[in-house]
């Protein structure tokens, strides 16, 4: 079994809502065990040129899960359920009913034509930082350090709900 920390955000449509389904889905799928689900936080959307204040803002937060499923495999089924959701990716960086973004497997690096292990900016994103801190308060990134030192300096603002 492995353990990957995935992180989830959306900024439209009944957030909460999606939010419950997506989990509960994600621990309802073969190969997969829910082991922690952190607090939520609203956030400023993020876009290619920067925050944008007029978006509407985001909620997020990360899950913890124990798989039997190597990164891609984990990978499809986090793509399946942001499909149920109606997430489309006409524009990068869009707002989304679903963004679920895998962040970590056991520390694997990895770097292929699908995936990026660890996150390629996972480590500069408070909204990606402070909820894993809080589900895993000795948690590291590999290559980058450990999560408490880089939410330390990390500089968008994140609001618990």
């Amino acid at each position: 079994m492995s353990r990957a920390i995935i992180a989830f955000g959306t900024n439209l449509g009944d957030r909460e809502g999606t939010i419950t389904a997506a989990t509960r889905e994600l621990a309802d799928s073969p190969g997969v065990r829910l082991v922690a689900v952190s607090p939520v936080y609203e956030t400023a959307a993020v876009k290619l040129d920067g925050v944008d204040e007029t978006a509407p803002r985001y909620l997020n937060g990360v899950l913890v899960v124990e798989t039997e499923l190597d990164p891609h495999a984990l990978l499809d089924v986090l793509q399946r359920i942001e499909l149920v959701h109606g997430r489309t990716r006409e524009t990068r960086w869009g707002d989304r009913t679903l963004d679920l973004d895998l962040i970590d497997v056991d520390g694997v690096e990895l770097d292929d034509e699908r995936l990026v292990l660890p996150h390629p900016r996972a480590w500069e994103r408070a909204f990606v930082l402070q909820p894993w801190l809080d589900v895993e308060p000795d948690a590291e990134i590999a290559g980058r350090g450990r999560v408490a030192d880089l939410r330390a300096a990390a500089s968008d603002e994140v609001v618990r709900r």
